[in-house]
């Protein structure tokens, strides 16, 4: 979001990069004070109550001051950085003393007293007028100089609900990115979101059917390593006590928590059951040349066995609508898979993981793995989940009763596998077993529905040719 303050200055706000995020933290600039910027460069990092993301400028000129330190939090729609885009890529003509950052207090008023009251979420560039539909025109708001256009208008007169005044179609920051990564223009593609925004999907679709590469990640779901906060490492003799400002991921994490496990009637089942022919399997599909390059593992086959149970059992897949009292039952499956960061616990989805061949599932469950661990997961990934799966046997731990994940009915805990004394076929022997725990939201699930889901679960670990049969 930008404003112009007078001929020679733009002013970029702090956009909303999730949907209806109120607040981010700014983590590192990437530019100072008299620093030249182009087009689409990436100026900042921040992270929200979500994730970590990176915004690139939408105007070329000459840094004139950074209005926040790193660390702080700042509100959506606050100035965050003034650009001279007078002079081009001359010396910062006239910068002042505001060589650094000033107080991050003083919110910016809006230059134009918005009309009507509605107040937009910050979706692309450019500042929204009541009395429009649709994102107003960056050129309607910047009164006169031709050096705040684009050198280079490229034709893009197709898709009309796209593109702004100054030709530059409507996209959020992450898209813009993304869409720069991957080579893509975004001015040919045809908007998929609500007012003629470009979506992420949009972007993905323009590259091809194969979205990555094959992804060599995969050990399960949380990083081996360092659960949440570092700050401890310093402890100084004599210091009993330290506080760690609670914002970002913890904070929108607690938030949530406390919210499901105050609103929705958790129940948690259990189930031991016997692995041994799973892990066999595991061992003989990575054998296989369909699966080559995929890491294979005890999850992917847990995560199979989850959506064939659900697809017997598809009353599981719902959320609980309160406000107009309807339950609202999900033809898709989404599949979370809860991952512990450095910055804190997230829970990214798969998308349509109902849809996707074990192949599919292996390299979506890769992917995923990957890009949390390296914190790099965006807003959309962790929204839109169903039904979720966190993997605590990577810990050693046995099980658990694990907390639904907001607007989800169900979530599977899997414990770790351990090989111990069963009773197979008559006679005591070593067999490869685990415990499966489901807590589920008892508003919409019964005893007996939840009962049938960890069960099937459990007989397709325990006998895995059910994923054909059952399937």
């Amino acid at each position: 979001m930008t404003t112009m303050t007078d001929a020679a200055l733009a002013e970029f706000k702090m956009p909303d990069v999730g949907e209806g995020l109120t607040e981010a933290e700014i983590l590192k600039w990437y530019v100072q004070p008299g620093d030249a910027v182009t087009d689409g460069q990436v100026v900042c990092e921040v992270e929200t109550a979500k994730a970590a993301v990176e915004l690139p400028i939408p105007f070329n000129g000459v840094v004139r001051e950074l209005r926040f330190p790193e660390g702080t939090t700042v509100d959506v729609g606050q100035v965050i950085i003034a650009v001279d885009v007078a002079g081009g890529s001359g010396s910062p003509a006239a910068a002042p003393a505001p060589v650094s950052v000033p107080e991050p207090t003083a919110p910016e008023p809006e230059p134009e007293a918005e009309p009507k009251g509605r107040q937009p979420v910050l979706v692309g560039y450019g500042v929204s007028e009541a009395s429009t539909k649709r994102r107003p025109r960056k050129g309607d708001v910047v009164a006169a100089p031709a050096a705040v256009t684009q050198p280079a208008p490229t034709p893009a007169p197709e898709p009309e609900a796209t593109v702004k005044g100054n030709g530059r179609p409507l996209a959020k920051p992450p898209v813009r990115k993304l869409a720069k990564d991957l080579g893509v223009d975004l001015a040919s593609l045809t908007p998929s979101g609500p007012d003629g925004i470009i979506t992420r999907e949009d972007v993905h679709a323009a590259v091809a059917p194969a979205p990555e590469p094959v992804v060599t990640q995969a050990q399960v779901l949380a990083p081996p390593q360092e659960p949440v906060a570092a700050a401890p490492a310093v402890v100084q003799d004599g210091v009993r006590e330290t506080r760690i400002p609670v914002k970002g991921v913890r904070k929108a994490t607690a938030a949530a928590m406390v919210g499901s496990a105050f609103t929705a009637p958790h129940v948690t089942e259990f189930v031991t059951v016997d692995v041994t022919r799973t892990m066999k399997l595991v061992e003989e599909l990575k054998a296989d040349k369909e699966m080559q390059g995929l890491r294979v593992n005890p999850l992917l086959l847990i995560a199979k066995a989850l959506l064939v149970a659900i697809k017997r059992n598809p009353d599981v897949n719902a959320s609980w609508d309160e406000a107009s009292q309807e339950i609202v039952q999900k033809h898709y499956v989404n599949l979370g898979i809860a991952a512990a960061t450095p910055r804190g616990l997230i829970v990214p989805n798969i998308k349509d993981a109902h849809a996707r061949t074990l192949p599919e599932l292996a390299s979506a469950l890769g992917e995923l793995v990957a890009t949390a661990r390296e914190g790099k997961t965006s807003p959309g990934a962790m929204q839109g989940g169903t039904v979720t799966i966190t993997n605590v046997g990577v810990f050693g731990v046995d099980t658990g009763t694990p907390i639904l994940n907001p607007g989800e009915s169900a979530i599977l805990a899997v414990g770790a596998i351990k090989l111990q004394p069963w009773v197979h076929k008559g006679k005591v022997k070593p067999r490869q077993v685990t415990t499966l725990a489901l807590s589920f939201d008892h508003r919409l699930v019964d005893g007996e529905l939840g009962s049938k889901v960890l069960a099937d679960v459990a007989a397709i670990l325990e006998q895995p040719k059910r994923l054909i049969t059952w399937a």
